[in-house]
């Protein structure tokens, strides 16, 4: 016969952030929106597994106005569709080496943008690369998370509504 292991009952996990009584909590996907970029609606993965959130992004072109890097680029915000064809225009905060979830390091440009989740909105990095071949035209990294949300890996939608 085995012994119980008698273990001492889990502290709440979260006491010692900053103030969990302001954090979102969050399913796994959810629907949000970059109002800067005018992307009123585009599902994201919640991944707590990636450190930089990563926008869709296509025809990227790097440019100068008025001594400001900028980029353009493109997006179809909705999986599986070409519509519609949303073009961006943001600062250039860099340019960063990111390791995709494959293991290949490649250079992206990084923005600074409003990210909303509800009634929820503060500012974000995303960095920009092509994601036509993943499920999710967005992802939100953990640096994005940090003292904002908690994740419910076992939920999808709890914010905002699945769209048919």
């Amino acid at each position: 016969m085995i012994a119980a292991i008698r273990r001492r009952p889990l502290e709440n996990p979260i006491s010692s952030w900053s103030n969990p009584d302001l954090m979102v909590i969050v399913g796994w996907r959810e629907w949000i929106s970059l109002p800067e970029l005018n992307i009123s609606r585009i599902k994201t993965k919640i991944d707590t597994g990636a450190r930089t959130s990563a926008l869709h992004a296509f025809r990227l072109e790097c440019f100068e106005e008025n001594n400001i890097s900028k980029v353009r680029f493109f997006i179809h915000p909705y999986q599986r569709k070409s519509k519609p064809n949303i073009e961006c225009i943001a600062n250039l905060k860099e340019m960063r080496w990111v390791m995709d979830s494959g293991g290949h390091r490649e250079e992206r440009p990084v923005i600074e943008t409003i990210f909303s989740i509800g009634e929820y909105t503060w500012p974000i990095e995303i960095t920009l690369t092509s994601r036509d071949d993943m499920r999710f035209r967005m992802l939100l990294g953990r640096m994005a998370m940090v003292k904002k949300m908690l994740v419910n890996p076992t939920k999808s939608y709890l914010i905002g509504k699945k769209i048919s």
